[in-house]
């Protein structure tokens, strides 16, 4: 039976003086006063709980009943021979001995001593029961929980506590003993002011110095040296700062406590009022490297038998990862270059990715924000340069180009000055702000990139003139006071991308107008008229009608301008509100970039004011129909999708859309003539909704899609109809919008954010049920309906009607899969063939079961071709929706391979020969250019070009657009022709290439690019042939295993100066290539693999020609290590990038968790780690680098946006876990390797100091035994510092392991 507290201090006091009586020496003593603290405790923990007993006992007579010499002789030799455990005891002296330390200077001196021998004592020895017995105790005498405020510690965090409260507690005792009065004090934070110690010992007389006293007051003085020795001692152990670390990094505000009292510190330093400065100098040196110091992997460590055979470089002292020539950019040129596509559109903002990879690659290239920025604006500008001028097609223009450059790289860049400046106090000025500026600055030095397009000259010599009139202002000012209208409207200026630059940070509150002051901004001319600006008439009081023209040209350059336009599409009369809503998506929505986020906004809130749908509210609808399709056409051009797209608004226009589809959908036709898109009529605003709809979401996604995207390809990256609605009802880009638009007038109702979800539009989800239907199967098994076949059987009529064969189809309910050919009489009248008068969701529903018999007609002889093509052509003109049908069932046709080819005569149908031999000729030449050389076509050119009967329909269909509406149609008719090029066994896209071009002849460089590109989706050689050529173009050739170095690599090699590079016929760059094709890859893995397999051949070549091998006398030449270093980092790069590129989030969790630990686990001919040791390492290091990057270029370096998490990021800490988990198996033994042992520990050892180094943020999220495990594996590496600096950033729920480590 355990003892009472007041007992148990008796009975061992009275031991200690029996033992003391007897003559024993003090060890003995503490032996006999431990028996008796056993005897007293509980039997089932006599050991552990005697220990703890005897400590607070001997503690307690100590201080102060019994406080004499030989009791603390008697505790020193308990603590030293550990019958009490010293970390206990010492938190039981502390808050009795502190206190009291200038009353008893005797026994806080021998306090001092005794922590200064034993504060690193180990004690992870003891069982944890003992442990938890241990920290309860300690928290108890310490009041560490309610001190930090912890509702519970465990071991880890009561050591590591106790420690930082130790050394704040002597930090206060120092502070007040050197005369820092405390004035104000809690529990935790204290604060003082210089002055005099009242505490100070007096004899009653008021005599400070008694003579009786003066042995006890050279003490006190002796002490307060010694505490700061102590605690200078204890704060430069590698324990105590890590254990500090720990603090810093999980709980921050416990930290900044401690830097308080730093400060005051420095204040006793500055006034001289500590004899040892030194000391003090010490303290604050090692408190600030608690937050410097971080783990860095060591060259010697790596590399170390290159170390010792070559020469070191002149940066030898740096990390190998630092900044400078081995920092790589490349992501932000292929991310830029890849945004262009206007085939995929964005689940996310650009804003918001760029964002990430800004962040990222700040990290990886330990580059300053100056630099980071720098890149960007400089990877923007190339881009620019790049843009295809002489390139025609439906494809995103330079509109888009400049809207990266001027609106989103800016956006981006204000997010970023917006996080540090959220953490910034009253006063405080912003680093990155000034970067930025000094960023811009730079930009001035690089004429080439400066120098505008054609078509933004005009924006850029307005943007100088601005800073001239400003200028000229202030000048005019200074002189007299006063200047005339007309000495402003002479000011001319000369301008440069730079001013549109600086004039897009100015509207964003990045920089002021002080940068017009800048050497060199302003470069006035005479020679130029200025034009006038309408905007400015307009907000003067002029008519709308009036400036129509001028205004749908001229982009508005403020938000005033914006919020005018409003009014009138608002409260105008109804010519105004169409013309408001042309006039705002025209030159203010493409090219008002000062604006375009707040531009974008008001396109939703206009198209908004038609939301909710309200039962009965039909007239309504009808009413503001002109406006709707002025609105809707105006948002169907190819550049302002993707626009829409760039600012990731896809999501919320699409649910938008589905509304106004829903109800027109619904609605009767005003009449029975064909539609046109330029007129406002129900099926014209429902085909412009729907077509819009189905751009902004791929709908018809093939069966072998779906088979690809279960290799590897990214499926994120298709906008599906329920992730769309799903995106939207999150309104994650709407709310990052709204973060930097500066007003409110355009933020949507609340009612309208509301969530949505298909079963809301259930016409639109009976059409989206029947498609996918139609895709798995053919239409005949999808309905029986009678209605849908009455109306299949009326269009059916109106389609036959100029047939030049005598009678017409019709389906029978009976049996839809066969149709019937019947006579027709003689007199058949033409208001007998008249289009059904139904809404147009009906006609949509009808058209797969017209498709079907007509094209099933076709092939059984009974309708040519010409009478087919013909009908289908009236279909689209009468319903132009109906191309969506159309498009879906032909793709799906193709992939069941079901149909015949048909011959393309010329007769039947389009005949291609008359181009097809030079379009072939040209796609072979591009891809040769790109460094691929693949056959075109392997059939004997004597045969007649043949095509499946579906491709050859849905081809012959679009040579019969109206050439003013192939633009338009293209993104729905291009994406079912590839997907159809794609599907079928023939080789199509050079036939359709040649019958496209002679369709559009200004195309013809386009449709080349296209067809280049179809290669790509069947050839796996095609596409290792051009992953070589990219590394080749970017990094230099590879020859007899040794890396080159030629011009034009870089960017220039990878991208191209321009698509075309001036040349006479269309040449392309293997990168510009890569990113147009990648998505069209047939198997993702293999792409993985194969880029795997040219880092390990490029890792290889740079430690070949590192020289390692090579004789003495010719090692002089050899590579530097650093070079070969940064060029792995460049390898690497590129590698993550396209990885990133070709598969998405999905083929870099493949990577983590599958296909790299396969290629270290491979034993065959070609395994990893048999092409010698130096080659291992660099094998190991490349393959390490790539993976991080690929990594973090998709999860990111720290914590993201919500939006951003929720599609990339989300899945970072099972993958991470899981390979991690990979490591620690093969550590234990438990895994056979494949890869020889130097490749797998260079791999190892940098994966997992990279892993520290760049993204500690993510070692948290990985589960304790991983880390534990993977620690204890590079401990037996002898790598304990690496081992200890992975666990440091586990998270507070690595922090016991942390101790137990070092203790």
């Amino acid at each position: 039976m355990a003892v009472a507290a007041g007992e148990l201090d008796r009975r061992v006091m009275a031991a200690v003086k029996a033992s003391a009586a007897r003559g024993d020496p003090p060890l003995l003593q503490a032996a006999k006063a431990a028996r008796c603290a056993r005897e007293a405790s509980t039997p089932a923990s006599a050991s552990a709980s005697g220990g703890l007993a005897l400590a607070p006992a001997l503690v307690a007579n100590l201080c102060f009943a019994h406080n004499t010499a030989a009791m603390w002789k008697l505790l020193d030799q308990a603590m030293a021979s550990r019958l009490v455990f010293p970390f206990h005891t010492l938190a039981l002296l502390t808050p009795r001995v502190v206190p009291n330390r200038r009353e008893q200077p005797e026994a806080y001196r021998l306090y001092l001593e005794l922590l200064g021998r034993y504060m690193a004592t180990s004690v992870c020895s003891e069982s944890a029961e003992t442990k938890a017995m241990i920290a309860k105790s300690i928290d108890d005498a310490m009041q560490l929980s309610h001190r930090y405020g912890f509702p519970q510690l465990d071991f880890g965090h009561t050591v590591i506590m106790f420690v930082l409260s130790l050394i704040e507690i002597l930090i206060d005792s120092i502070l007040e003993d050197f005369g820092l009065a405390i004035i104000s004090a809690d529990e935790h934070d204290g604060t003082y002011i210089i002055g005099v110690n009242k505490n100070m010992d007096t004899d009653g007389k008021g005599s400070l110095f008694d003579r009786k006293h003066e042995h006890r007051e050279y003490l006190r003085r002796e002490n307060m040296l010694l505490a700061l020795e102590v605690v200078e001692k204890i704060t430069a152990k590698k324990w105590a700062q890590l254990f500090l670390r720990l603090v810093y990094r999980n709980t921050p505000e416990n930290f900044n406590n401690l830097l308080r009292r730093l400060h005051l510190i420095g204040a006793l330093k500055s006034k001289n009022v500590v004899p040892a400065n030194n000391l003090l100098e010490n303290l604050i040196m090692n408190i600030q490297k608690v937050i410097s110091t971080g783990y860095q992997l060591g060259r010697s460590r790596l590399f170390g038998v290159l170390v010792v055979r070559t020469q070191p470089s002149s940066s030898a002292a740096c990390s190998i990862f630092g900044a400078g020539k081995g920092s790589c950019w490349i992501p932000f040129d292929m991310f830029m270059e890849n945004s262009m596509d206007g085939r995929h559109l964005r689940a996310i903002s650009s804003i918001e990715y760029l964002t990430e990879l800004s962040k990222t690659l700040q990290v990886l290239n330990r580059a300053t924000w100056q630099e980071t920025f720098q890149a960007l604006w400089i990877s923007a500008l190339q881009l620019i340069q790049r843009g295809p001028d002489t390139l025609e097609g439906p494809f995103p223009q330079l509109d888009s180009r400049l809207c990266m450059l001027l609106a989103i790289v800016p956006l981006s860049i204000a997010t970023i000055v917006k996080e540090e400046a959220d953490k910034l106090e009253g006063g405080m000025v912003s680093i990155r702000r000034g970067e930025l500026v000094s960023s811009l600055q730079v930009l001035q030095q690089f004429f080439g990139l400066l120098s505008p397009p054609p078509a933004a000259v005009h924006l850029a010599n307005t943007a100088a003139r601005k800073a001239a009139v400003v200028l000229s202002d202030l000048k005019a000012a200074n002189e007299n006071f006063y200047s005339s209208s007309k000495e402003r409207s002479s000011v001319r200026a000369v301008g440069n991308m730079l001013h549109l630059i600086v004039e897009a940070c100015i509207a964003r509150n990045l920089i002021d107008t002080s940068a017009y002051f800048w050497p060199g901004y302003v470069v006035p001319i005479e020679d130029s008229a200025v034009q006038e600006y309408p905007w400015s008439a307009l907000r003067e009081g002029s008519p709308l009608m009036g400036l129509k023209d001028a205004l749908m040209v001229t982009p508005a350059s403020s938000i005033a301008e914006l919020e005018k336009l409003y009014s009138f599409a608002v409260s105008g009369t109804e010519e105004e509100k169409v013309s408001a809503s042309k006039i705002l998506c025209g030159a203010t929505l493409l090219r008002g970039w000062n604006i375009q986020e707040h531009t974008v906004l008001m396109v939703l809130k206009l198209l908004s004011t038609f939301l909710p749908l309200d039962s009965g509210s039909d007239g309504r609808y009808i009413h503001n129909m002109p406006m709707l399709h002025a609105l809707i056409s105006g948002i169907f051009s190819v550049d302002t999708v993707h626009i829409l797209s760039m600012y990731g608004l896809v999501p919320e226009v699409a649910a938008m859309l589905m509304p106004l589809c829903e109800i027109f959908g619904s609605l009767p036709p005003s009449d029975h003539r064909s539609c046109n898109f330029e007129e406002a009529s129900v099926y014209s605003v429902f085909s412009c909704a729907f077509l819009s709809l189905l751009r902004l979401w791929k709908f018809h996604r093939s069966p072998n899609e779906n088979a690809i995207s279960r290799r590897g390809v990214s499926i994120c990256s298709e906008l599906r109809l329920d992730f769309l609605l799903l995106l939207r009802n999150s309104l994650f880009p709407l709310k990052n919008l709204y973060n930097v638009s500066r007003t409110n007038i355009f933020q949507l109702d609340p009612s309208f954010q509301k969530p949505a979800d298909i079963d809301s539009f259930p016409k639109l989800r009976a059409w989206y049920f029947q498609d996918q239907a139609c895709i798995s199967s053919s239409p005949s098994s999808a309905c029986n309906r009678t209605s849908v076949l009455h109306v299949a059987n009326t269009i059916l009529n109106v389609i036959c009607r100029k047939m030049t064969k005598v009678g017409i189809l019709s389906i029978s309910p009976q049996s839809t899969s066969n149709s019937t050919m019947s006579s027709s009489p003689a007199g058949v009248h033409e208001d007998i063939c008249e289009w059904p008068p139904v809404p147009a969701w009906e006609i949509l529903e009808a058209v797969p079961f017209v498709l079907e018999a007509v094209l099933t007609a076709c092939a059984h002889g009974k309708l040519s071709s010409r009478d087919l093509i013909t009908g289908l052509r009236d279909l689209v003109d009468f319903l132009p929706a109906s191309l969506a049908a159309i498009v879906s069932y032909f793709s799906a046709e193709v992939t069941r391979g079901i149909w015949k080819p048909v011959m393309l005569n010329g007769t039947d149908w389009p005949s291609p020969a008359a181009t097809l031999q030079a379009v072939e000729s040209e796609i072979k030449e591009v891809l040769a250019f790109a460094g691929v050389h693949f056959i075109i076509s392997p059939q004997p050119r004597s045969l007649m070009p043949m095509l499946p009967l579906p491709i050859a329909a849905l081809i012959s269909l679009s040579i019969t657009v109206k050439i003013e509406e192939f633009s338009h149609l293209h993104g729905i008719i291009g994406q079912g022709v590839e997907i159809c090029a794609t599907s079928s066994s023939l080789p199509s896209m050079p036939i359709i290439g040649a019958l496209w071009s002679q369709k559009v002849r200004r195309w013809h460089d386009f449709i080349i690019l296209a067809c280049s590109q179809s290669p790509f989706t069947r050839d796996n050689n095609a596409v290792a042939q051009l992953i070589r050529s990219c590394f080749s173009s970017f990094l230099g050739p590879s020859v007899d295993g040794r890396s080159y170095l030629v011009e034009n690599r870089g960017v220039t090699g990878l991208l191209g100066k321009t698509v075309n590079n001036g040349a006479p016929r269309l040449s392309v760059s293997p990168g510009f290539l890569y990113m147009r094709s990648c998505w069209l890859f047939p198997d993702n893995i293999f792409v993985c693999e194969e880029i795997l397999k040219v880092v390990i051949e490029r890792a290889r070549a740079l430690a070949n020609g590192c020289g390692s091998d090579r004789p003495a006398r010719l090692r002089s030449v050899c590579m530097p290590l650093s070079s070969a270093s940064s060029s792995v980092e460049q390898i690497a790069s590129l590698a993550a990038t396209m990885l990133c590129h070709a598969g998405g989030v999905n083929l870099i969790r493949l990577l983590y968790e599958h296909i790299l630990p396969t290629l270290l686990l491979s034993s065959g001919e070609e395994k990893l780690g048999t092409a010698g040791q130096v080659c291992s390492i660099f094998e190991g290091f490349a393959l390490a680098y790539v993976l991080l990057l690929s990594g973090a270029s998709i999860w990111g370096v720290g914590e993201t946006s919500p939006a951003y998490t929720s599609i990339y990021t989300s899945k970072r800490q099972r993958v991470v876990d899981r390979h991690l988990g990979f490591m620690a198996k093969v550590m234990e033994g438990n895994v056979v390797l494949g890869c020889g042992e130097a490749t797998w520990r260079a791999y190892v050892l940098c994966f997992v100091g990279l892993l520290v180094d760049f993204v500690p943020t993510w070692i948290p999220e990985v589960k304790l035994e991983t880390l534990q495990k993977l620690a204890s594996g590079l401990r037996k590496w002898h790598e304990g510092d690496l081992a200890l600096s992975l666990l440091e950033r586990g998270g507070s729920k690595a922090m016991t392991s942390v101790v137990e480590s070092l203790l």
